[in-house]
Formats: C-alpha cells, structure tokens, sequence
C-alpha cells in the first residue's frame, strides 16, 4: 500500500507576557487566531504568564492544521488578490471573544506573530519553525508571545468504499489518480441471535430495556459488515452489538439508550470464526433547536484486551441533512477523550495506534438520506499492516450505517416517489 504525502503543522506552548501587567489585565481573557490561507480560523485561550518560572504543557496543541499536496501548492500559488507570500499568522486579542448574552464580545489587538510559508514546507521532513519567546505588537516595551511551531511529515493511507455500504461494494486505495481495490465489504442482515451478542455482553450492558424492545417491535438489529482481503479471508468486521430502537413515547433512539456496534479482527489464526474486539461504537440521534438540523452524536470506546475498563477515545456529531466527519485525533478529542490515562490506554489497545498522540484516522461520510461511498483516511504510523487498516475501514462503516439506523422509526416504511428501487434499510423499520 503506498501512502499519500500529508504535512502535520502543529502549534502548542503558548502563552503571553504583557509589559506592566496589573490585576486588571490579569482579570481579563485573551485569546489569539491562528489563521492559513484557505483553512478555517482555529481559536485558542492564550495564558497571561506573570513570572519567569512557567510550566506550558509541551505536548499539547492549541491548533493543528493537516496538509496535502494541493494544500501546499495553494499556498506557494498566490492568487491575484493575494499577499506574494503565505504566512501562518497568530493573532493575539486581549478582551471576551464569541458572543456573550446576545452581545458580541469586545476585544483589543494585542499583536500579530507571522510564519512564512517556505520550501522546507514541501520536504517532508521534521522542522521546528520556531519555538520560544518573540516580541509581538508596538512601542519599546512590547507583549512578549511565547510558542512552538512544528512542522512534520505525516503521511496518510487514503481508502473509499466504491458504492453504498449495503450494495456489498469494492474498498479502493486512492493514490493519485489510481483506484487499487485493497477490500471487499458484505452487508448482511441477520435477525436471529448470534455468538457475537455474547462477546459484546462482556463489554456493555443494554440497559435492561430488552422485555421493552420486544413490545416496541420496532428495531433495527442484526445488521453485519465483513471486511475481506484480496483472498476472500474475512479480517474485520462490524457487528450490531445492541438494537437501534426507539425511545419510549418517540420515533427516534435516544441518548439514554443507544444503538452500538462492536468493532473486531480476526485473531491471530485467521480464522472468520474467532474475532477479537477491538472498540464499541455507539449512536442516538440528538434534537436540535428550532430551525436547526438534528445530529447523530456517535462515541467510541476502545476495549484494551484483558482490561475490563473501556476508554473513550472520540466523540463527534455528524449532521444528519449532510453527514460530516468523524475522527480520532488525540489532538482535536474533548478533554474527557484526550487525557493521559486515555492515552495510556488507547496505547494498550491500539499498540503504536496512539504512541505519540496526534491523527489516527478519520472518515467522511455522507447524511441519512443521501447515498454515501464513505472516504477514509488512515496514519501511516498506525497501520502494520492490512489487518490493521481493515479494522479501521469496518469503523467507518458502522460509522456510515449508524446514521442510517438513528433515522426515526414509522409505522409503515416510507414510500420513496421517483426512485427506481426501494432502499433495503427501510425494510428494518
């Protein structure tokens, strides 16, 4: 499998000195905008530093940004109503920033810390752009910004499913313009008990809602996805650890009692028959507020083996009108996901998958009525070999059908006007 060259730029270690900082100045919040052409402004809290002794965390990062080829190209193409050269820029206010009870909050500019958009950018290799204490802003006695700017290669396996999930398709490396198939994926719906309820027993309990569910008989369960090689042996999969079902009193699956589906590999005989389990997912549709799309939240927890604890290692919403991405990124987790023990677990569970933190794998996929060819992307640094990236693939396809089956449940499955075939999904509702 050859890998697509990707660049890491990772900014962390902040913080800022103001020259006659009073009680005043402490009081107040500062934030700065770290800004690249053709990227979403990322903001952080920067720390008022008071004293020459100071601690800033040297693995943490405030903001990171993941390069392609064609990132790197647009950066080093200035376009007419552009500056002749590219900067990373962060700029520091001091003052509320968001909005505060209807009211935009005020800020002042403090100063402006530049990096320039160089050829080291495009060699692939490790390079600390700067790290330490600079001078930003106007007059004699200026702010002083303390921070790390790193830049790294991070090289990334890129994957697409070649139709939708339940048309059993081809699973594709992109490279280029090359489409190498690499899997094969087969949905299967079973509704009859299997060996692998059991397995996900041990994990989770289903809430005790199952004498509920029965009287509900509305459900969806059952469903299945096998990731294969070239050869046809079966190296990972997805099962539907608990049904989909309804909330008491509505139409949809709730965060009180949601679906999940238990992430597994083959073992080490490579036998389809014996499956380790590697992670849980789990998913339950969240109303939004007027005018507003609902979400389906989705939450992964990792299953280090001979551990009983199970440690949650991403959570994400994805839109259900436009779908959206869902990662796992030790550097974008919330800080219940991202803390030391999670890291020290998800390094049992994952091997090399989370040593050193930073991008594991991400997918994108597509909302709960449109037809979806999910897009995966993988960390070279994380995957030993095809076992490894075909266990992340069967995440990404619980991930692509979860927001199919946290669609609200009807009495009778919908008629679809204009549509040559119905959808087989609606056959489970």
């Amino acid at each position: 499998m050859d890998p697509q060259p990707f660049v890491r730029l990772s900014i962390g270690q902040i913080g800022l000195k103001l020259p006659g900082g009073n009680a005043r100045t402490a009081a107040q919040l500062c934030h700065c905008e770290i800004r690249l052409g053709g990227f979403p402004v990322q903001i952080a809290h920067v720390p008022l530093i008071h004293s020459s002794e100071f601690n800033l965390d040297p693995f943490t990062n405030v903001a990171v940004f993941s390069l392609d080829e064609s990132d790197l190209k647009a950066l080093a193409t200035p376009g007419c109503f552009r500056a002749p050269r590219s900067y990373l820029e962060v700029v520091v206010y001091l003052g509320r920033f968001g909005v505060h009870c209807g009211i935009a909050g005020r800020k002042r500019l403090v100063g402006v810390f530049r990096v320039e958009v160089g050829s080291e950018w495009h060699e692939g290799k490790p390079v600390l752009l700067h790290h330490g204490w600079t001078g930003i802003g106007k007059g004699e006695a200026r702010p002083e910004l303390h921070l790390r700017v790193k830049l790294e290669a991070d090289p990334r396996y890129i994957f697409q499913f070649d139709d939708e999930i339940v048309l059993n398709p081809q699973v594709v490396q992109l490279h280029g313009s090359s489409r190498q198939p690499i899997f094969s994926c087969k949905f299967i719906r079973d509704k009859r008990p299997s060996q692998t309820d059991a397995l996900g027993g041990q994990y989770w309990s289903s809430s005790g809602s199952e004498e509920k569910d029965m009287e509900m008989r509305r459900e969806r369960k059952g469903w299945k996805v096998v990731i294969h090689d070239l050869s046809g042996s079966a190296v990972a999969a997805a099962f539907m650890a608990t049904p989909f079902v309804p909330a008491p009193g509505c139409d949809t699956v709730a965060r009180s009692n949601p679906g999940a589906w238990l992430i597994v590999r083959a073992d080490t005989t490579g036998s389809s028959e014996s499956w380790q389990p590697w992670g849980r997912l789990e998913a339950w549709r969240e109303a939004a507020p007027v005018a507003s799309k609902d979400t389906v939240r989705l939450r992964l927890h990792l299953l280090p083996e001979r551990q009983d604890d199970c440690v949650l290692v991403s959570e994400a919403p994805l839109s259900i009108d436009k779908g959206g991405e869902f990662f796992i990124d030790m550097d974008r987790q919330a800080p219940a996901a991202a803390g030391a023990p999670a890291a020290e677990h998800c390094a049992v569970s994952l091997g090399a998958a989370c040593v050193g933190g930073g991008f594991v794998m991400s997918c994108m996929v597509q909302g709960e009525a449109r037809k979806s060819r999910p897009l995966v992307q993988l960390a070279v640094r994380h995957v030993t070999c095809r076992e490894d990236a075909a266990m992340f693939v069967a995440l990404a396809a619980a991930v692509d059908l979860s927001v199919k089956a946290c669609r609200p449940f009807r009495r009778k499955p919908a008629k679809k006007y204009g549509s040559s075939s119905p959808d087989p999904l609606e056959l489970d509702a």
